[in-house]
């Protein structure tokens, strides 16, 4: 590391001990909240312009929820693989590695000819979106000092979900008005800059860069605490999921929205996930992962009446706009739960343990998102919100069980 980011990065560790933030470590930090914004964008894109692939493609629109379910699994599966296989490798070329395929990624679904380069494409990016997450992550507690580890985690999560629905409303925009391309283009030049930004800009080396092997994190994946929590997220999740990852067309083919009017409700229901992760928060500071005993009931709730209400406006868009409040609750309790145990028992594998939220919750969708076209296919759109509320009561369960396996310290 050359001495003047040497001098940069003890600058910014001196003044984290003393209880302020650097410039440089506000920078950084702030790249790694825009690192999560892009990785969200680069993964919900295909949510708002699902109409159009299936047109210019020719396949159907259940078939366009591959390439959601397809992106999550491969995300869920790759990510603690990749955290386990790759412990002895020092952190900043990793960085760069994945960094360079999730650009690459991103440059090969702008460039598909096909459903299939299109569908392979998106599977290279979830291939590396969570382990590119869960290693920038790893840069916060030095940049920031253990204290503000959680603020800004989640802030990290806050800007990947409002990424969610800023890549949705706005790729269906674009998708309406000019070509859905170049939503896929705007996404590109955003990791290409996010991503060589961070590269010149993070520290060169850090405290995280101590290799583990795959025998000395692996335990913490046999922790029951750590399977219930990632259990919660796949129902948790999965439960918006059935609904959420067919929003645009469920907008427009059963409440009877316009291509604008659809977007503008996107928009909206943006502003709720915000609100969303600012609860999420909120709760876990006060009741931790007991706040999600609480919180599953009445997005069970929700689902349920978003069923019932069928098309009955205005009363089935305010039921969705509640799913938004209640979508990303589930998010930082869980997250807490995963770093603070392995911060405490397991300290060699706190790269693995921040990549289980990524996991999970890209489990999740790809569950929900599954679910929700064999819906689609079979009973219809209209019953999504049934099924979802009944994974909301799955993921109840699961949380009752993490609380007592937590001897109620969750």
């Amino acid at each position: 590391m050359s001495s003047h980011a040497e001098s940069r990065h003890t600058d910014s560790a001196a003044n984290n001990a003393g209880g302020g933030l650097s410039a440089y470590a506000l920078l950084c930090i702030a790249l790694i909240v825009a690192l999560g914004f892009t990785l969200g964008c680069s993964e919900f894109i295909v949510i708002g312009i699902q109409p159009e692939i299936a047109q210019t493609f020719e396949v159907t629109l259940a078939q366009t929820g591959l390439l959601m379910s397809s992106f999550s699994i491969t995300y869920a599966l790759a990510t603690p693989i990749l955290a386990l296989s790759t412990g002895r490798f020092a952190r900043r070329p990793l960085f760069i590695a994945y960094c360079a395929l999730f650009c690459l990624g991103n440059l090969a679904a702008v460039v598909a000819s096909s459903f299939i380069m299109l569908l392979a494409a998106r599977v290279l990016i979830g291939l590396v979106s969570g382990a590119l997450l869960a290693v920038g992550v790893t840069y916060i507690p030095e940049l920031a000092g253990m204290k503000r580890i959680s603020l800004c985690v989640s802030l990290v999560y806050a800007a990947f979900s409002v990424a969610m629905v800023i890549a949705t409303s706005s790729g269906r925009f674009i998708a309406a008005t000019l070509d859905w391309h170049i939503a896929m283009v705007g996404t590109f030049v955003m990791a290409v800059l996010i991503c060589g930004a961070l590269v010149l800009i993070l520290p060169r080396t850090g405290a995280t860069d101590a290799p583990a092997t795959a025998r000395e994190q692996l335990p913490l994946l046999t922790d029951p605490r750590m399977l219930s929590g990632m259990a919660i997220f796949v129902f948790g999740v999965g439960s918006i999921y059935v609904f959420y990852g067919y929003v645009t067309p469920y907008l427009e083919n059963i409440l009877g929205f316009g291509t604008l009017e659809a977007s503008a409700a996107l928009m909206a229901y943006g502003g709720m996930c915000f609100v969303s992760n600012l609860l999420s928060g909120l709760l876990d500071t006060r009741f931790g992962v007991k706040a999600l005993l609480a919180t599953f009931p009445i997005q069970g709730a929700l689902l349920l009446a978003l069923w019932a209400l069928g098309d009955s406006m205005p009363w089935a868009f305010a039921v969705i706009l509640g799913i938004g409040l209640v979508m990303y609750i589930v998010s930082t309790p869980c997250v807490s739960l995963f770093m603070n145990t392995a911060s405490a028992e397991y300290p060699q594998a706190l790269t693995l343990a921040s990549s289980l939220e990524p996991t999970a919750f890209n489990t999740g969708i790809a569950f929900g998102t599954a679910v929700g076209g064999a819906v689609i296919s079979g009973p219809g759109m209209e019953f999504v919100g049934l099924v979802g509320a009944l994974f909301s009561i799955v993921a109840w369960g699961l949380t009752a069980l993490t609380v007592r396996l937590s001897g109620g310290r969750a």
